[in-house]
Order: C-alpha cells, then sequence, then structure tokens
C-alpha cells in the first residue's frame, strides 16, 4: 500500500495511515521525502506510542538525517528500504514533543533587513549544557545538535565565527539552552516563534531504523 502525504505531514495527514498499519503484522513505513517528512513520522509514531512501527527513509541527496544515520540515498537507499535490517537506536526528541532525525540548529533571533545591514540573524546570547558539561556561555554565532544512533543519544557543538576553528562535539543524554530569544530550526524547519528555553533530550524509548 502507498499514502501521499504533503511535504511536511501533519497529525491529520496520518489517520489512514495509521489505520491501515494496525492490521499489518511486523509493519515498515516507508518515508520517501526530506528530512521534515522524516522527522514528522517518527514524531507522530513517537506520540501514538506506536514505535514498534519500522521506519525507513529514502531521500535523493545527502541530508543531515543521512549523515546522522549513515544512510545511503536514492535507488540504495531504495534497496534498503525494503531488503534493510532493522537497528533500534535512540530517539532525539525536544521539549515541545518534536522528535529530531537530522540537525537543529540555533542562533540569535532574525535581524531587520536595514537594521545594521541586509538581515540576517543576530548572535545568540545565553549558556548551554549538555547534561553537566557546559557547551557556551556568553555570546556566538550559533550553535548544531544533532543525534547519534549510539549511546549517549546526542551531540552538539558551537558555531566557529573562523571556518578553520573547526567543531568540538560534546555528547551526552542532553543539551539544555537558556537566551533571551533564541532562533530554532529543526531538521529544517523554524519554530513559528522565538524561544528563550530549550531542552533536546533521549526519550525514555528507542525506535526502529531500517537502514
Amino acid at each position: 500500500m502507498s499514502f501521499t502525504l504533503p511535504d511536511i505531514p501533519e497529525k491529520d495527514d496520518f489517520t489512514d495511515l495509521m489505520s491501515q498499519l494496525q492490521v499489518v503484522s511486523d509493519p515498515r513505513l516507508i518515508v520517501v521525502g526530506t528530512d521534515a517528512a522524516f522527522a514528522a513520522t517518527l514524531t507522530r509514531l513517537m506520540r501514538l506510542e506506536r514505535l514498534d512501527i519500522e521506519l525507513a527513509y529514502v531521500t535523493e541527496n545527502r541530508s543531515d538525517a543521512t549523515e546522522a544515520y549513515r544512510l545511503s540515498t536514492g535507488a540504495k537507499a531504495a534497496r534498503a528500504a525494503l531488503k534493510g535490517a532493522v537497528h533500534v537506536v535512540p530517539l532525539i526528541r525536544d521539549d515541545a514533543g518534536i522528535a529530531l532525525v537530522g540537525a537543529a540548529t540555533v542562533t540569535g533571533p532574525i535581524r531587520p533587513a536595514g537594521d545594521r545591514g541586509n538581515g540576517g540573524t543576530e548572535e545568540l546570547v545565553g549558556e548551554a549544557y549538555v547534561d553537566d558539561n557546559k557547551l557556551f556561555s556568553g555570546t556566538v554565532p550559533g550553535i548544531r545538535i544533532v543525534p547519534s544512533p549510539k549511546l549517549p543519544g546526542i551531540k552538539a557543538s558551537v558555531d566557529r565565527r573562523s571556518r578553520w576553528g573547526g567543531r568540538r562535539w560534546l555528547e551526552g543524554r542532553a543539551i539544555q539552552l537558556g537566551a533571551p530569544a533564541a532562533r530554532l530550526v529543526r531538521d529544517g524547519v523554524p519554530n513559528p516563534r522565538d524561544l528563550k528555553r530549550s531542552t533536546f533530550y533521549r526519550h525514555d524509548q528507542t525506535w526502529l531504523l531500517v537502514r
């Protein structure tokens, strides 16, 4: 069976799909699309408590999710989605109940065009911790958060002002951020409003990734 859903499916878009999966033994769901669609599907499975459903991802080009989970793309990804093995991996989510499959970026708020330039984003002011380890305190260009297929489950790094600085990753179970105003983008989807606090952490259940 196959279903066509919007580019970024929402709650009601899964109604018919989930009713069909109720009668399938050992169900495997294949998402063909973007990291945003992949994340929306995993989020829905988490909220419906159907993390027993195997989840595969097929996309044409490399993405944050294919990098994070070492997934193939194109025809090779399609073959893996049908014939691949199932791997139990940590599920990373945030305090809004949204799963993360590729990367989240956090910067300062958007700077209006004409204000000290042609728009863009402000630097991020605040502090963040990965478990008990300080990621940053003060002002940085931004931070990047990615899931990991192995424990402890989450990695975070600070964006460097110079591309020659490289990234220093901290790994842990959770990352907590506090800021006067922060712009969050999860798997390519901007949060509708700036945040003062945000937490990403390892869910108490795992999920089933096909690869």
